[in-house]
Order: structure tokens, then sequence, then C-alpha cells
């Protein structure tokens, strides 16, 4: 089992927090302040330990809001320079961000400044919800701005801080109920030079399609038109929630709306006794028994045995096709079935079917024990 996060959120975080403070205010007192830090500390979780830390530093600070955060925005180590890969170091301003969502909101200007820093350095996503639902129009003023930033940090904040679905943050209901305004942020982005950008307007419209589908399925088909295959990317990863339920609009929208005429034989499920913590190997063969070329998306869907002895379908993607009239070819997939945080296992007849454009074909199933 994984590492808990709040592990590598430890008690050297307040004193790295208090050796940068000092550094640039000699009359920060950094004893009592990590003192104060460390109070209760060791039983919270993450997000309770950062919440912890940003309430210490109210205290310590300068009651004057704009002079505490002149403070902490000095006291920043060097911006990301990367967007991929720069691990956990970046954890340590998660305080800096509670800060700003709990204390700033009365100092619009100056919080958006300091959050415009923050998220060069770790993220933003958390603390800009605050403003979007108390200011709505003035922070998606300044989003637009950001939206052509030179920082993709920047850029990403836009898509990621206005996801009406963030994970770890409540809801924007505002957005969840007309996503227009976080549409049109989507818009400038969609083609942005970084995939770690596309990836968060994505993951952004994928939200937006869990509240409504239609208005994703209408902008995947209009962002399709005459579309680069970094843009084609993004389409398939914002419907691929929509694609997993089987929903007609986002299959139509990547072109598989099509029933697929096509046959499946050689199944094989082995072994057809698995363990849990191990895997299962399923293999069948797709045939295009038609006189004309078609394109498949196949995927496959296994019904996981719960707690209460009730199923619960899960599917899995495996791969889109074009296959040429008459043609045959092989598809492998091995499922593990290893314990998770997001899936546990339980004994019982897990049955397995194939997905061709949406359209459930069984398969078989294996016994897992």
């Amino acid at each position: 089992m994984a590492e808990p996060l709040k592990n590598q959120f430890g008690a050297d975080i307040p004193l790295k927090i208090a050796g940068m403070i000092v550094a640039v205010s000699k009359q920060f007192d950094a004893k009592m302040f990590i003192s104060d830090a460390l109070e209760g500390y060791e039983a919270l979780e993450l997000k309770p330990r950062a919440q912890h830390i940003a309430r210490v530093l109210r205290q310590h600070l300068p009651q004057d809001y704009e002079r505490a955060v002149e403070i902490l925005t000095a006291s920043l180590g060097p911006k990301i320079e990367q967007t991929e890969n720069f691990g956990m170091s970046t954890l340590l301003y998660f305080p800096h961000v509670m800060f700003v969502a709990e204390y700033g909101l009365e100092h619009f200007d100056v919080s958006m400044s300091f959050q415009y820093e923050l998220t060069q350095r770790f993220t933003a996503e958390f603390s800009i919800r605050p403003y979007l639902e108390k200011y709505p129009e003035a922070t998606l003023a300044q989003l637009q701005l950001w939206a052509t930033d030179p920082s993709p940090h920047v850029r990403r904040l836009v898509s990621e801080g206005s996801r009406p679905r963030l994970p770890w943050a409540s809801h924007l209901k505002r957005f969840q109920q007309d996503p227009r305004p976080v549409l049109a942020l989507l818009e400038l982005l969609k083609d942005d030079p970084e995939l770690y950008v596309r990836r968060s307007v994505a993951n952004n419209l994928n939200d937006i399609g869990k509240d409504h589908p239609e208005l994703l399925f209408e902008t995947a088909r209009r962002w399709l038109q005459q579309a680069s295959e970094e843009r084609c990317w993004l389409v398939r990863h914002a419907l691929r929630s929509a694609v997993k339920r089987g929903e007609a609009g986002a299959l139509d929208a990547m072109g598989y709306g099509k029933v697929a005429n096509a046959k499946i034989g050689d199944i094989s499920i082995a072994p057809k006794r698995a363990q849990i913590g191990g895997a299962v190997t399923l293999n069948f063969m797709l045939t295009n028994p038609a006189k004309q070329l078609q394109n498949i998306l196949v995927d496959l869907r296994i019904h996981f045995i719960k707690a209460n002895g009730k199923a619960n379908a899960k599917v899995f993607k495996l791969k889109a096709v074009t296959l040429a009239p008459g043609e045959t070819i092989p598809m492998q997939k091995k499922i593990s079935l290893a314990e998770m945080t997001t899936r546990k296992h339980y004994p019982g007849k897990h049955e397995v079917d194939v997905l061709l454009n949406g359209e459930a074909i069984r398969l078989g199933s294996f016994e897992l024990v």
C-alpha cells in the first residue's frame, strides 16, 4: 500500500517555512512559530496540517494582511521551470495556499498577485475557488488575462482552478449550473502548446460533461473540426468518462456512433480461478465480416463483486481499431487484481463483457478466490 501523503508533509515543513521567512523578516519569531505549528501536528492529516500552519502563520505574521503577504512573497523560493516530474517538494507551499484562501478574500488585488506567484511554485487551484465564488466576474476577468500568460503554470491555473468538480475541493455550484463562463476560458486554452495545460483543459471539460453531457458532446464535435492531433487527444481525454458510461453522444463525437458489425472468437480468460492480488488475462479475436471498412472502439467491462455481494461494473480502455473487410486481429488485456485504494476485491464470479462502440457482448467469466 502506498505511503500516506501526509508523511511527506512532516514536522520538517514548519521548520523550512520558518527558515524562509526569518531570512527576509528578522522580526519573525521562528522559534515560537515552530513551537505553535508543531502543537498537535502529528495527529492531523495532510490538508488539516496545511490549514493549521496557515492559522499559525496568521498569528505570527503582521496582522496587516498586505504586509504579511509581502513577507510571504519575499520568502518564496525559485519558480518551477519544468511542467512534469517536479516531485513533492513544492507541497511545502500548501499552507500558503490555505493562507490566501482563508484570510485574503477582502484583499482581492493583493491576493490575486500572491496566487500568481504561488501557482508558479506549487498551485493555486484550491485558493482561487473562494474568489470565484465571492467575486465571479472579477476573478473570471483575471483568469481570462492569465490564459495568455507566458508561464504554463499560470495558464494551467486558469483551467484547473475553474474545474466545477475539482478533486479535494468543494464543487463550484455556480458553474455546475451554468458552465458557459468556464467553457469560454477553455476555448482560449484548447490549443495551448503545453500538454500540461491541455490535460487540465480536458479534465475540466470532462467535469462539465458530468452535469451537462450535451454541452460536452457539442463542444467535442466543434473542437474536432479540422483539429490538430494534439486537440484530438484533448477531446478524447475529455470524453473518456462519457465513453466509459457508453453515452451515445460521446461515441458519436469520436466517430464510433454506428453499431459495430463484428464477430468475437477464440475467447480465453485465464486463469479461470484467479487469486486476489494476482491478475487475469483476457484474449479474443476480433473480425470484421462486413464488406466495408469499420472503425471500432473496443473496451472491456468487468462486473466486480463488492462487499455486499452485488456487482459493480468497471470499464477498461482497450483499443480503437480500423478493420478492413474480412480482417481479423488479436486483442489482449491483462487486468491487475491487486488491492488498491480505489478498488477492493472480493471473492465470487466476475462476469466479463467486451464493448464494441458501446454495445456489450458477453466474453465469459472468472472466479475470484
